[in-house]
């Protein structure tokens, strides 16, 4: 068995997750049997909705904190009807407005809050309940109870003290007992004193063997309980993002990436590492040896996979550039707009499609009627994009990091020229310069006025200047190594029960 350990999860995920969600579908593929656990709460939504959106079958993934029940993943099929058979027989008047629907009962100011899945179903994700003014409880459900919070008032403010997690059958599982960031969790057998040491309880709990597999895509505040507790079993670790500060690194010390530090630290314990690509690895294991003296087994396995070559039934949309990336200040979406907008005094017809969603997503659109371009530049939202890129003529990325980049396979997998700055490691991994789009140098004190001036003369250079035909055919070539047939062998020499041989570390720490 294979078990992933990651943090959380959300609509709008990072690349570590979409890069599990692709190992999750290469697993299968390989006949290997695999768990995703998520260890963050989540009181907003739940779990199975947004990994299913990703793609994670419900049998696969597994939530910390309902480990400890026989509550399975799975949708929200609670109902109002069901609700209201607990009210035992009380007068209580119903109002609702989209997905938010009310209750209220004679009395002491008493009433329900309920959110609810969507603005149209009847189907119940958590009931906040008021009594005399003051919260006092928040139960959350999906085809049961699964848990409820308890809050007492203090300073004015609701305060949460319980958590109280439920089985199918409505007893009580355990309790987390918290204070602030203080927290202890209540079993009938057991007390547990912290987080970390439920996360390794549960690792105990898996009876691991050698023939069983960890995987950890983040290791804060978790990787020490995974280390403790799960051997005898093979340990690795996926490095997704650039794993150190280059800032931070003077000689004779380095300032590693604080997701990674502690599995870096205990690197005799750890089977294999896995970066995204061949420059990371051999950067990586440069300095292990220079900064730890070790000497580890590194692995380039992609984070992704392309079931297949993406070739446009018509033909491409002229002059279109797309871009997919959250909405988020270091994706310098920001950029790509005064880039394009510039880019259209010399190429009128020059349009801009961004996909996905952030917190950036309300500036954005301003920024889009400011500079009048409402009818060129559009934010399409988070879609499927899986027969969309070959629509466009190129992809243009306006991140200054990128560990991998899987919108950059994407694109290159649909024969996309890619525009995009020269930093470590995605961009020069798809990025051959002049032959299949433009990297683009780049200074720690390069400003963002110089940063735009160089997009918008790439933009206007591979419109104007560049053999298109012979940048998709390159791009294609580029992508071959990343179908799904390739990655699935890499991943499984990486899990066979044995160490990198020096072959291995003499080629790269390719498998």
């Amino acid at each position: 068995m294979i078990y992933n350990f990651n943090l959380g999860v959300s609509w709008a995920s990072s690349g570590v997750e979409y890069a599990q969600a692709y190992r999750a579908k290469i697993f299968r593929k390989l006949g290997q049997d695999a768990r995703f656990i998520f260890t963050n709460m989540f009181p907003r939504e739940n779990i199975q909705h947004m990994t299913e959106h990703l793609g994670f079958l419900d049998s696969e993934v597994i939530w910390l904190y309902s480990f400890f029940a026989d509550v399975k993943t799975a949708p929200v099929t609670y109902t109002l009807e069901q609700l209201e058979r607990t009210f035992q027989n009380r007068n209580f008047t119903f109002a609702r407005k989209g997905k938010t629907a009310r209750y209220t009962f004679p009395g002491n100011n008493n009433f329900y809050t309920v959110y609810l899945t969507d603005d149209k179903g009847n189907l119940v994700h958590r009931v906040e309940m008021v009594s005399n003014g003051c919260l006092v409880r928040k139960d959350y459900f999906t085809y049961c109870r699964i848990y409820s919070e308890y809050y007492a008032p203090l300073d004015k403010k609701a305060h949460l003290y319980l958590r109280r997690f439920f089985r199918e059958d409505g007893s009580v599982a355990y309790d987390e007992i918290t204070d602030n960031d203080e927290v202890m969790y209540q079993f009938s057998d057991r007390l547990i004193c912290s987080k970390e040491e439920l996360v390794g309880h549960l690792v105990s709990c898996l009876k691991l063997t050698k023939e069983d597999t960890v995987l950890i895509d983040r290791t804060t505040g978790i990787g020490q309980a995974i280390l403790q507790n799960a051997a005898p079993a093979r340990i690795g670790i996926i490095i997704h993002a650039d794993h150190f500060c280059e800032k931070g690194t003077k000689e004779p010390t380095i300032l590693w990436n604080n997701y990674y530090e502690y599995a870096f630290s205990q690197h005799k314990h750890i089977s294999f590492y896995v970066t995204a690509t061949d420059a990371q690895n051999r950067l990586f294991r440069k300095q292990m040896k220079e900064y730890l003296n070790a000497e580890p087994c590194v692995v380039t396995i992609p984070v992704g996979s392309l079931k297949e070559l993406k070739y446009p039934r018509k033909e491409r949309r002229r002059h279109s550039l797309i871009t997919a990336a959250r909405l988020v200040k270091e994706k310098h979406v920001d950029w790509l707009i005064d880039a394009v907008a510039a880019a259209r005094e010399q190429i009128p017809d020059l349009s801009l499609d961004v996909y996905g969603k952030g917190g950036e997503e309300i500036n954005l659109l301003e920024q889009i009627k400011q500079r009048q371009c409402e009818s060129c530049i559009r934010l399409c939202g988070q879609q499927n994009l899986d027969d969309v890129y070959q629509n466009y003529e190129a992809y243009v990325s306006g991140s200054t990091s990128e560990g991998f980049g899987l919108t950059l396979m994407e694109a290159s997998g649909a024969g996309l020229p890619v525009i995009g700055f020269d930093v470590r490691y995605g961009n020069p991994t798809f990025i051959d310069d002049g032959k299949n789009g433009y990297l683009i140098a780049v200074h720690e004190k390069m400003e963002k006025r110089e940063r735009v001036q160089k997009l918008t003369e790439c933009i206007v250079r591979l419109f104007t200047e560049a053999d298109l035909e012979a940048f998709h055919r390159h791009a294609y070539r580029k992508a071959r190594k990343f179908l799904t047939e390739e990655v699935e062998k890499k991943w499984a020499d990486a899990l066979k029960n044995e160490a990198c041989t020096e072959k291995t570390a003499a080629a790269g720490g390719r498998v």
